[in-house]
């Protein structure tokens, strides 16, 4: 199996000033410490890593091979402007740290024929995309889990917490906060169910640890995710999740309602039955809350055990290549 060729680049452009970037670089280091990679570069970070213990040999970064060897497949993870801006003579896998719909570049497979195949998070996504790429240009592909960093050992002895209430609500926050959060929170007052509360971009890596490891059980609440990192992770503790999974249609303002109307997403787009229990408004979580309760007091969960089968970075990693290999014999 030949060495893959994987490229992640994050974007940061002069602004002011010529060679501006490297001082605002340093300046940031400074005010704002060691940078802590977002989601989309986690996707390329697990996936070295997943070919790092399935010992699958890569390149990364490295643009000078891929000019002398020109026929070799490069795998652009992302973003999209190291597409846009190098002008590769390399077949390309692209994805899945791309635009967020195809609006951004509709003629890119004819704009960059050497571009063979788009790598996107989930089905929904790819639903997405396929009336403006075509069903055979898009593969699904999952970024894997650390499931040896996040384990049933992160959780206390003893778990004081009933819920942890994962707040990602990005949109139309006033709304939602009206119609869903403060009636979920009503609901765990009314019958006396303990909670605590994180809230999404206001956390650290260590505050998720502390408060999930003294949780019993998480509710999750975000408009739709194309994979969910975040509660992966949780469901890798073997921590059950009762979700917000409200359907409809794409939410993103940069698009919906003027550009684009699509539907329906998903919240948790990778889960089956051990995973928890979904709803779609405050109604239905009332009514799922005693359901949920009551399989988790039966230990009919096991979250962990549905990452281990589908989403490890073992796993992931061998899909990865096996992606790529198919493309290199043409197929």
């Amino acid at each position: 199996m030949n060495k893959l060729n994987i490229f992640y680049l994050e974007p940061d452009p002069d602004r002011w000033i010529k060679y501006d970037r490297y001082i605002r670089k340093l300046i940031r280091r400074v005010v704002r410490g060691k940078h802590k990679p977002g989601g989309i570069m986690m996707f390329t970070l697990q996936l070295l890593q997943g070919l790092d213990k399935i010992k699958l040999p890569y390149r990364f970064n490295n643009y000078k091979y891929a000019r002398q060897h020109p026929d070799e497949l490069v795998c652009i993870n992302g973003k999209p402007h190291v597409l846009f801006d190098i002008e590769w003579k390399n077949p390309v896998l692209f994805g899945p740290g791309i635009y967020s719909h195809p609006l951004e570049c509709p003629d890119l497979f004819q704009k960059y024929p050497n571009v063979k195949k788009i790598i996107v998070s989930c089905d929904w996504m790819k639903q997405m995309f396929v009336p403006y790429y075509g069903e055979k240009n898009i593969i699904v592909w999952p970024v894997g889990i650390d499931t040896e960093k996040w384990n049933v050992q992160l959780k206390a002895k003893e778990q004081p917490v009933d819920f942890l209430i994962y707040d990602k609500i990005r949109w139309e926050r006033e709304y939602y906060e009206n119609e869903l959060l403060s009636p979920i929170i009503n609901t765990l007052k009314n019958r006396d169910i303990s909670y605590d509360v994180i809230k999404y971009g206001s956390y650290t890596h260590n505050v998720l640890i502390n408060k999930l490891s003294k949780c019993k059980a998480v509710i999750f609440l975000c408009e739709h995710e194309t994979q969910g990192l975040a509660y992966q992770q949780i469901l890798a503790t073997n921590t059950p999740i009762l979700a917000w999974d409200r359907g409809g249609f794409w939410q993103d303002p940069q698009y919906y309602p003027d550009r684009v109307k699509f539907g329906p997403v998903s919240s948790v787009p990778y889960w089956d039955g051990r995973c928890g229990l979904k709803f779609r408004n405050a109604t239905e979580f009332t009514a799922q809350l005693p359901e949920f309760l009551n399989k988790q007091e039966n230990d009919d969960f096991s979250p962990r055990n549905y990452i281990l089968e589908n989403l490890t970075v073992e796993r992931a990693a061998t899909m990865f290549a096996a992606i790529a290999n198919s493309i290199t014999r043409g197929e």
